[in-house]
């Protein structure tokens, strides 16, 4: 056991929760941990369609990321038998598998719940050559855009990729914004990551993501790690950065994005959702949608892919559950395909899995799902590491405010951080 897990697993252990939970609940009830109410409705159809086989004990988890992995770290370090199904946000899943706390799937299921899975949705699940999770559904962002300002701002999705400094460039010339999340959380850790990625470089130098914690390597201070800094810097400074900008985050976003002066956006599919809501509401006029475009994933050089951010959720099986075997047969059902396209249809999140994105009913609610596809299967995840939680701290901490950042600076003093931070030489 290593040294750090072993400390933050004794921490957590004497916070006293040892043996709490929703109980046995019956031989065929399984504690399932749902971090949205949609996982409701689908358990609840799962349960009736089994015969009896298994029911649910439904428990939610916070609304937040940094919620829902504490309380699970909590109640798993803890040994909590009473759990067995797991919502884990993907960025922590390799956490929890380091220490144990996942039962890992077999060969036969990992190829089970593998088959068709998008790339992105994949590699996020995936720890040590093991899966730990089961995809239930993938995230990633698009590029948003307001059909109206393209001429002026002399920048045309439709004629190809465009990249960030494109956009910085023609929203401050046609004076409209560029709404991107700088806010100190998790989105300014998925702005950066998905920078790095696209200039073709890591947060973790490759090859030692899975080292122990003295071991690892920042690629931070890199001229990938400069090109994240500059993009950042330059969008905060420019006359294209909408007001509050480093306080944005999704919501701040897609509001900025519908003022008046809103030209561009990176957000997730849920804005297109939400965007029908604030109409029905009457805070958006009702043609409001008839002026929105969307295409992938802005890129940092012209001629270079851009790596998309990847979100999502995974199911996995709680090492100390009584009832293993069962919770993976109720797993079957929760991240089937028709569980998949309930979610996207229901609660707007996309599926893992590649096949939904041709079903007639998902491509009419969402007609951006060939995007959302290219733009999941393109995506590259947050580190997979087990010291995720300070590699998120430290880029958090280290990329804000961007209108700070210098690419001169910024990379070498955020591997430095990174580095002294897992050999606890620093604290953050």
């Amino acid at each position: 056991m290593h040294m750090r897990r072993s400390a933050a697993a004794l921490l957590l252990v004497a916070s006293g929760l040892a043996g709490c939970g929703g109980g046995d609940g019956g031989s065929n009830s399984l504690t399932y941990y749902i971090a949205d109410a949609a996982q409701e409705d689908v358990a609840t159809r799962c349960a009736t369609e089994s015969g009896g086989a298994y029911a649910f004990n439904i428990q939610r988890l916070p609304n937040t990321a940094a919620g829902g992995r504490e309380q699970l770290l909590r109640r798993l370090a803890a040994e909590d038998r009473s759990m067995d199904i797991v919502s884990v946000d993907p960025p922590f899943m390799a956490e929890f598998a380091n220490a144990g706390f996942l039962r890992p799937f077999t060969n036969a299921e990992r190829q089970e719940f593998s088959d068709g899975i998008l790339a992105g949705p994949l590699e996020q699940s995936t720890f040590r050559d093991t899966l730990y999770s089961a995809p239930l559904y993938g995230n990633t962002q698009l590029l948003w855009y307001r059909k109206s300002v393209l001429q002026k701002a002399g920048v045309d999705p439709a004629a190809g990729p465009v990249t960030w400094d494109q956009l910085i460039e023609g929203a401050t010339k046609a004076g409209v914004t560029v709404a991107a999340q700088g806010r100190r959380n998790e989105s300014l850790m998925v702005w950066v990551n998905a920078l790095i990625a696209s200039a073709g470089g890591s947060i973790l130098a490759e090859g030692s993501e899975n080292l122990p914690s003295d071991q690892v390597k920042g690629g931070i201070d890199t001229e990938a790690g400069a090109e994240a800094a500059r993009i950042m810097h330059d969008l905060a400074v420019s006359p294209a950065a909408p007001a509050g900008f480093s306080t944005a985050g999704e919501e701040d976003s897609r509001a900025a994005f519908q003022e008046a002066d809103g030209g561009f956006m990176v957000n997730w599919p849920y804005v297109w959702a939400a965007m029908d809501s604030a109409i029905e509401e009457g805070s958006l006029p009702a043609n409001f949608k008839d002026d929105v475009g969307w295409t992938t994933y802005p890129r940092v050089a012209a001629g270079t892919e851009a790596a998309s951010p990847s979100g999502g959720l995974g199911l996995s099986i709680s090492s100390f559950s009584r009832k293993q075997e069962l919770a993976v047969e109720a797993t079957r059902c929760l991240a089937s395909a028709q569980s998949q396209k309930e979610f996207m249809l229901t609660a707007g999140n996309p599926a893992a899995l590649g096949a939904v994105f041709d079903d007639p009913e998902v491509r009419e609610k969402f007609p951006m799902a060939e995007e959302i596809r290219t733009g999941l299967d393109a995506a590259t995840p947050r580190p997979v590491s087990p010291y995720y939680g300070d590699v998120t701290g430290v880029i958090q901490t280290a990329f804000h405010p961007p209108d700070a950042l210098s690419p001169d600076t910024t990379p070498r003093a955020a591997n430095s951080l990174l580095e002294d931070v897992l050999r606890n030489k620093r604290l953050i």
